[in-house]
């Protein structure tokens, strides 16, 4: 009998990505591919829909091509994604109306104020456990509905579909038969109602966005539908947005545990169990991965800018010709502790929530290296992390042990022991850090009866933990000078 797997799908910001999963959670192959980043003014960020879908198929042949398998030795899919982005499509045709507007895009504030204006900043956050602000998905398809020609109307005439990037890959995987989305990405789009766990019918009406145009909502781990191909039904069976899926694949299955995701952007997530914890503290409430009908919560604190950092850089400044330069540069110009690097290309997110913030290098003398650039910007990483774990644990009154990490950054072993230093507590790099597909894939196991939380927690091993070791008053000291910088920057762009 034919070996059985499964394709975890992870659609991410600047590329997409499958890993083929045996039945021992084991990744036996994995493919990727790069796709364009389009900014047409600044602050405006998009992505060709089409070119998201074709990137993700391509990865998809390549990584069963290259295991010489097809499709009858494929037991489900599990699909991550990069959330909030968002793509409206004709229903009968299937085309989008115009590129995808990403999660990075502020085009959408002065939306964000005149939602403010009438008051509903403390609806939002109590129903949907977010804040209001261009990153999510709401203004995003109101400005969509806005300016292309016709577009509200044929809406209103039930003829378009809105999604987040997993809804539009399902809808292309089912050949159309299936507009669905997962709680996960639904609390991502400042519409959904986290407790009824339905779509909120007054902030529809706020935004006069046609209920029909929304999918349904389902359970992270169950069925979205069949991929066919020559006769084999291949069940999309497991569901999460990115961030989510990673806490998920890095066993965060318990009320407390934390986990901080270095990408594009920083994602830190707080399993906070059936406790929907609403912050004061500027982070964000959402749902965690469920697979029926426990809903888990979790609190999250969004970094916008991280790894993006790094590529700026490279592609940008042309300091570094690859991005695994970045270590050895910063151990080399280490002792250099007055230069702060703020990176708020896409204003601040958690704990600050300022569109109107810019990025900004404070401290550089006629001396300052590419490389002190360098340290400063990996620095920023874990500062930016501190900011968000001390809002966490203040709202959660959860004291964090150790923190768990996954993301490309995380190979980077200077940034990680920075991390722990700033933090003062111990930093877990797990043996696999490809935990955000894992998740997926995790979530299609648990419905196929492959996998249950026992053996995901087993499963999990760490490659290296990072203690500690900086002086409490230099740790302070250092904090303090980042959060100085921080103010700074603050209403940069404001008119």
């Amino acid at each position: 009998m034919d070996e059985k797997f499964i394709l975890a799908l992870d659609q991410g910001t600047t590329s997409s990505r499958t890993l083929l999963v045996d039945s021992k959670g084991t990744i036996r192959g994995t493919s990727q591919m790069e796709f364009k980043q389009i900014y047409p003014k600044a602050g405006w960020v998009e992505h060709d829909p089409e070119e998201i879908w074709a990137s993700q198929w391509t990865t998809i042949w390549k990584v069963m091509e290259d295991a010489r398998i097809d499709f009858s030795q494929i037991a489900g899919i599990g699909i991550t994604n990069q959330r909030e982005t968002t793509i409206i499509w004709d229903k009968m045709s299937g085309t989008a109306i115009g590129n995808a507007i990403v999660w990075q895009d502020k085009r959408t504030a002065p939306i964000c104020e005149q939602l403010k204006s009438k008051g509903l900043e403390d609806y939002v956050r109590e129903n949907t456990g977010l804040v209001i602000d261009s990153y999510f998905s709401a203004t995003k398809i109101r400005w969509m509905l806005d300016e292309v020609d016709g577009a509200q109307k044929k809406a209103e005439a039930g003829e378009l579909l809105f999604g987040t990037v997993d809804t539009w890959l399902i809808w292309k995987l089912t050949g159309g038969k299936a507009h669905l989305t997962d709680y996960t990405n639904a609390s991502r789009t400042m519409l959904f109602n986290i407790s009824t766990l339905e779509w909120d019918p007054f902030l529809l009406e706020q935004l006069n966005i046609p209920h029909s145009m929304l999918p349904a909502v389902k359970p992270s781990s169950g069925l979205f539908g069949y991929f066919k191909d020559e006769g084999h039904r291949i069940p999309i069976c497991g569901v999460a947005g990115d961030q989510q899926a990673a806490l998920f694949g890095q066993a965060c299955l318990e009320e407390g545990m934390v986990k901080n995701t270095y990408g594009t952007g920083c994602f830190m997530l707080m399993n906070t169990g059936d406790n929907k914890v609403i912050s004061k503290n500027g982070l964000i409430t959402t749902l965690a991965c469920s697979t029926g009908e426990n809903i888990q919560y979790a609190l999250e604190g969004s970094v916008f800018v991280a790894g993006s950092a790094i590529q700026w850089l490279r592609d940008g400044l042309k300091i570094l010709k690859n991005a695994a330069d970045s270590e050895k540069m910063a151990a080399e110009a280490a002792g250099c502790e007055d230069l702060f690097v703020v990176p708020a290309f896409a204003g601040l997110g958690a704990p600050y929530w300022d569109m109107y913030a810019r990025g900004a290098i404070f401290g550089i003398t006629r001396d300052t290296t590419g490389a002190q650039l360098v340290k400063a910007t990996l620095e920023s990483m874990a500062y930016q992390t501190r900011d968000v774990l001390e809002a966490m644990a203040e709202d959660s009154g959860i004291k964090v042990k150790s923190l768990k990490v996954d993301g490309g950054a995380v190979v980077n072993n200077y940034l990680m022991q920075f991390q722990a230093d700033i933090l003062n507590v111990p930093v877990e790099r797990p043996e696999v850090v490809e935990t955000t597909a894992m998740g997926a894939a995790y979530l299609a196991g648990i419905h196929l009866d492959w996998w249950d939380y026992r053996i995901i927690m087993a499963d999990r091993r760490i490659d290296r933990e990072f203690t500690p070791v900086m002086d409490s008053d230099k740790r302070q000291t250092l904090y303090h000078k980042w959060q100085d910088a921080v103010r700074r920057t603050r209403g940069w762009a404001e008119k």
